[in-house]
């Protein structure tokens, strides 16, 4: 069906969007939460324009959402494409310079910038699939922002081709680019109505085949430990320094089990993630995770549980305990919409790419919009190692991306 003559776009698209620095930052409370993601979200709009989009606009939260009409005599469920154009504050996105490693054959990546960084062939055992392929790494001193500039690239170049091959039927599609995705905000502001799709998928996944309709369910903790500050100098016998609070907490903690060093596949965990303070307050924040929502409940009264046996060690201590919803499993959501996760399975089989049934250890927004009732499973963009200096993405994955995304709307079209 595809045809073999089309000439890609997404790989010199997405070479281009890594070199904004779209980072956002978790500690802001403006939406977005850095401006300079605003950047390059008008500069997809002009390009969704050249395409022949000519409706693509971003509005005052930093939401870029674009149409493309149906060309099918049915009545075909519109649906969505999803891809956020932030990228991680865990390591810098400024000044990114891609490498591409033609016709891989195997063995460790140097990065050569920095050759103390390498993406080694042991602990990245799905390289040993990706022989023969053109893989693009960063030079290492940032991250490569695959995640998710590769879901824009491969979003857009699949328009560009539908727009091309008006012999492929559709139905109506619409497209978004959203903000603050990395920090757990990407659909605060997004208007479900206003987007006008029945369903959407996120292409934000990893491997190629991925079809992702389960999530951690999550939330965040943060406990703010108070003790009382004296002049150190005079301080015996008064001062309850809030640092050491909350440094005995932390070592309270589960050594064995329940953080995301110790477990894999469906087990949860409690992870402390940043502690800030001095000797009067002191705030400890956690993520927690399970793709059982109940099971985020047991993990808060373990938390609190901790909290209450460490003040009690320091006399005329405190603490404060905030519970933050952030997302829930969308499995509960998707369950009830089979067909969404069993058309991008037909598409994939289409193309001839075997489908791999995965669950995230993370969130996409899918969880959020789910739950605001747009059903969004989340398929593969082809990138790994998200959120470190080892990011990579293959050619070749970004190109099979853009097939499966052009198939999966050829075959809603069919089953119409």
């Amino acid at each position: 069906m595809f045809d073999s003559n089309y000439k890609f776009t997404c790989v010199d698209r997405f070479l281009k969007y890594v070199k904004y620095d779209t980072q956002s930052n978790e500690d802001s409370t403006t939406f977005p939460s850095d401006p300079k993601q605003i950047e390059l979200s008008k500069a997809l709009v002009e390009e969704l324009k050249q395409i022949g989009m000519k409706d693509a606009a971003m509005d005052e939260y930093g939401y870029v959402m674009a149409t493309l009409l149906s060309n099918s005599k049915k009545n075909v469920p519109t649906i969505g494409f999803i891809s956020h154009v932030d990228t991680s504050p865990a390591v810098t996105g400024a000044n990114v310079n891609p490498v591409i490693h033609k016709n891989y054959q195997g063995g460790d990546i140097v990065l050569p910038k920095d050759p103390s960084r390498i993406i080694d062939a042991a602990g990245n055992p799905e390289l040993k699939e990706m022989i023969g392929l053109d893989i693009i790494t960063t030079d290492g001193t940032t991250l490569l922002g695959a995640d998710d500039k590769a879901g824009i690239s491969e979003i857009i170049d699949a328009m560009n081709y539908l727009i091309t091959h008006p012999e492929v039927k559709h139905g109506t599609i619409k497209v978004c680019f959203t903000p603050d995705e990395e920090v757990g905000r990407g659909t605060e502001k997004f208007d479900v109505t206003k987007f006008g799709a029945k369903y959407a998928y996120t292409i934000d996944g990893s491997t190629r085949g991925e079809v992702e309709t389960e999530t951690f369910s999550a939330d965040a903790v943060a406990i703010k430990f108070n003790g009382k500050n004296v002049h150190p100098g005079y301080a015996k016998g008064k001062m309850v320094n809030a640092v050491k609070i909350a440094a005995r907490f932390l070592e309270m903690l589960p050594k064995g089990h329940l953080s995301p060093e110790t477990t894999e596949k469906r087990e949860g965990y409690v992870h402390p993630t940043q502690v800030n303070g001095n000797e009067t307050q002191t705030v400890v924040k956690f993520i927690i995770r399970d793709f059982n929502a109940d099971k985020l409940k047991e993990f808060e009264t373990l938390l609190k549980g901790l909290c209450e046996k460490t003040v009690a060690q320091f006399s005329g201590s405190s603490f404060e305990f905030e519970i933050i919803e952030q997302y829930r499993n969308m499995k509960y959501i998707l369950d009830q919409h089979p067909q969404v996760e069993e058309y991008a399975i037909e598409a994939l089989k289409k193309l001839g790419i075997t489908p791999i049934n995965s669950s995230i250890r993370g969130g996409t927004d899918g969880s959020r919009l789910s739950y605001m009732g747009l059903p969004t499973p989340n398929l593969f963009a082809g990138g790994h190692n998200f959120h470190a200096y080892s990011e990579y993405v293959a050619v070749q994955d970004m190109e099979a991306a853009v097939k499966m995304i052009v198939t999966l709307a050829n075959v809603w079209e069919e089953k119409s």
